[in-house]
This record gives structure tokens, sequence and C-alpha cells, in this order.
């Protein structure tokens, strides 16, 4: 390094609550926009079974799978995996669709990808 070089601790003025507050915000929003383009997985789950392997192995075309799910109960809303909320069926345009009911709470959410 050249001797004569002239080192100052750098000088910055106070940023009030309010200002840190809004860089926050627009931090927050930035990073949110870089997830907008990621894709997810979202699937609707009718129900669920556990079935022993010798029943599966048995399974042929019109044999009928019992599920847990009680008929004209709302269906799963999953989003990678991660139950996200419930709806119903709905048909749209000869394809199946699925009516939201309801979402989840953000804190069951964290609390299910926790455990």
């Amino acid at each position: 390094m050249p001797e004569n070089l002239n080192v100052a601790e750098a000088q910055f003025g106070k940023i009030s609550v309010t200002e840190q507050s809004a860089v926050s915000q627009m931090s927050q929003q930035r990073n949110m926009e870089m997830l907008y383009d990621v894709p997810v997985s979202i699937s609707a789950e009718l129900g669920r079974s556990v079935i022993k392997i010798r029943d599966l192995l048995n399974l042929s075309a019109g044999s009928v799978v019992e599920l847990e799910r009680i008929a004209g109960e709302p269906i799963d809303l999953m989003v990678n995996g991660v139950l996200i909320g419930k709806g119903d069926v709905v048909v749209v345009n000869e394809n199946f669709g699925l009516r939201i009911t309801e979402i989840v709470c953000t804190e069951e959410r964290i609390r299910k990808l926790s455990s």
C-alpha cells in the first residue's frame, strides 16, 4: 500500500425510525419480488388411504380404494406438499378446478413446515 494514503472513518448521518422502516419495507418488497417467478407445485388432494402391499398388488382396473375423507368434505390445497388451504371441487371448461374456501393461517403453515 502507498505510504501517503489518508484513511479516515466513514461518517454517516442518523437514520430516523421512519426512514429505517421505509428502507426495510422496500427491501422486503424487493426480496418478495425475487420469488414471484419461482415455480411451485400445486395440487388438490381428494384423500388418503393406507393399504398393505398385498392389497396394492391386487389392484386392477375397476378396483375401488376407500379414502379416509367423507364425501362432500372440502379438498386439501397443497403447495409443494404443504397444506395451505381447503376448497370445493368445481368444473371449469370441462376441467376440474378448486374453489378455495379456506386459507390455513400463516402460523399453522410455518408450524407444519418445521415439524
